[in-house]
């Protein structure tokens, strides 16, 4: 009988022996939106510290950071281990997903050597928790470093860890071993009672609520920004802190010191003493959110929006923000000129604002003292066509809004019209001998500031070969001399802002050549 439970209890083992061990599935991503910081574990890996326990505490470091989502908004891990020459095993950039994280952590290997933690807190102030230095963390944001020790022969701890919160550090410490209580009391961030944690090395998992619950009041992205301010909105955004709980987010706002409603909208309204008693109005959103925007607010007025995320589940803390809505911008803001002729202009005035314009008037007139001219448009309008207009005359336009809230703006505008610019009458050539040409032409006096003539060669054998002259406006005639076989010449008038459209001729010398003249 006995050799027959012999045998059974031998095969039952060995069939447990060989039975294929389940799958690991893969790490699930972070669910714990709530956080925004940096933590940097120091972990104990010398030779006090046996395979076991370090094995240990690196199982409860994953327990422990497996609900926190990662990433540059969110929770960045770093890992330093102790040894005699103490290494930084991964930055805080190093991993943005749970499931690097965790193999990270299951191949972490032990260090060894004598318990350099005085090294190891310098290298975790001067390479890690230092904000600006590559891989450090984050300026502006939580720090906080949790040192993980058998407690045996820890050395001169004290002043190092003072120095790093000194500087904003929060320290949390878990022991395995029986160490001095007064030296890890010391060096823990108060409260003492959250921050410092003894527990045996099989019953890690009893405080990793806890130690989480500790870090997550430390790194709680307890804020609200104000984005995408107006003059009647403003868009509130926050870290969805409720995300997979029970519950909603009330927001309260009001105008700070005003007896007037803080605008329109859903909800619900009532007064608020920390808006020195004026009319605030209450919205709700869902727990998945994480922005809203608020609407029907006053130009240039002063704000305050509350946010409380509510829940049965678990209580968090009301975030408050203020704000400064702008300053209405009144049409006309900007005037501009375009199609610009010599008797017409068109001008155009902006920001459009149809629901608050009632009219446009647009006056105008030559400077400096010419007929005042005036045209009323409705205000939906954002341009119009002056017409009947002086050449080469300087005016001032100026455009005013009236508006339904009673103001006016006006914005003026200089333009100049285009300058008449006659095109040249006639042009003749008479040519002289085997190289010459008399040049005659015709032009307008009004304005004229005087002419421009061109010759070239066209035939092949003097190719490029382009010459110019300026005349005064009284001339109306010239000869040219020396010039190749098949020479075109052009002449333009030229106004004080333009030069006016010519006549081209091309002087063919021949023995027989007669006066002749043609225009192009």
């Amino acid at each position: 009988m006995e050799s027959r439970m012999l045998t059974c209890w031998t095969l039952l083992c060995l069939c447990l022996l060989l039975r294929p061990a389940a799958p690991q599935q893969p790490a699930p991503e972070g669910v714990l939106n709530c956080c925004e910081g940096d933590v940097l574990f120091l972990l104990d890996s010398s030779g006090s510290v046996s395979s076991y326990e370090h094995s240990r505490m690196l199982t409860f470091l994953s327990e422990l950071l497996l609900p926190f989502s990662l990433g540059e908004d969110q929770v960045r891990v770093g890992l330093l281990q102790v040894g005699t020459q103490p290494r930084v095993e991964f930055g805080f950039g190093t991993f943005t997903t749970q499931r690097g994280l965790q193999e990270a952590l299951s191949n972490t290997k032990p260090l060894r050597g004598d318990t350099n933690t005085v090294e190891a807190l310098r290298m975790a102030k001067e390479l890690v928790l230092k904000p600006g230095v590559t891989d450090g963390a984050r300026a502006g944001l939580p720090r906080v470093l949790v040192w993980l020790t058998d407690g045996v022969k820890p050395g001169d701890v004290v002043g190092p860890m003072a120095e790093l919160q000194d500087e904003g550090v929060a320290v949390l410490v878990v022991s395995t071993g029986h160490g001095n209580y007064q030296v890890l009391r010391q060096v823990v961030s108060p409260p003492v009672e959250n921050n410092l944690y003894f527990v045996d090395i099989d019953d890690m998992n009893i405080i990793t609520n806890e130690v989480r619950d500790a870090i997550i009041e430390i790194i709680r992205a307890e804020r609200i920004n104000v984005r995408d301010v107006s003059t009647n909105s403003a868009t509130l955004q926050w870290r969805p802190v409720l995300s997979g709980l029970r519950g909603y987010y009330e927001i309260r706002f009001a105008p700070v010191l005003s007896k007037g409603s803080g605008g329109g909208g859903r909800g619900e309204t009532g007064t608020s003493p920390s808006t020195g008693g004026s009319q605030y109005q209450r919205l709700t959103q869902s727990a998945q959110s994480s922005s809203i925007t608020l609407t029907g607010l006053k130009p240039d007025t002063t704000y305050t929006a509350t946010l409380t995320p509510e829940s049965n589940e678990q209580a968090f803390n009301a975030l408050s923000v203020t704000f400064t809505t702008k300053s209405e911008v009144l049409s006309p803001a900007v005037v501009s000129i375009s199609e610009l002729g010599q008797t017409s202009v068109r001008v155009s005035w902006g920001p459009p604002q149809p629901e608050t314009v009632q009219s446009f008037y647009i006056e105008y007139s030559a400077l400096p003292r010419g007929k005042i001219h005036a045209v009323t448009l409705g205000g939906t309008q954002n341009s119009t066509l002056l017409r009947d207009l002086q050449p080469d005359t300087t005016y001032l336009v100026t455009v005013s809004a009236r508006h339904a809230s009673g103001k006016e703006r006006a914005m003026s505008v200089k333009v100049c019209t285009q300058e008449v610019t006659p095109a040249l009458a006639d042009l003749q050539l008479t040519t002289v001998g085997s190289d010459s040409v008399q040049v005659d032409w015709k032009g307008s006096m009004d304005g004229l500031r005087g002419y421009w003539l061109t010759w070239e060669g066209q035939k092949t054998s003097a190719p490029g070969q382009r010459s110019s002259l300026y005349l005064p406006p009284d001339s109306l005639s010239t000869r040219l001399t020396h010039l190749p076989p098949s020479t075109r010449v052009c002449v333009s008038p030229i106004y004080r802002t333009a030069r006016g459209e010519g006549l081209c001729c091309t002087a063919q010398f021949q023995s027989d050549a007669l006066a002749y003249g043609y225009q192009s």
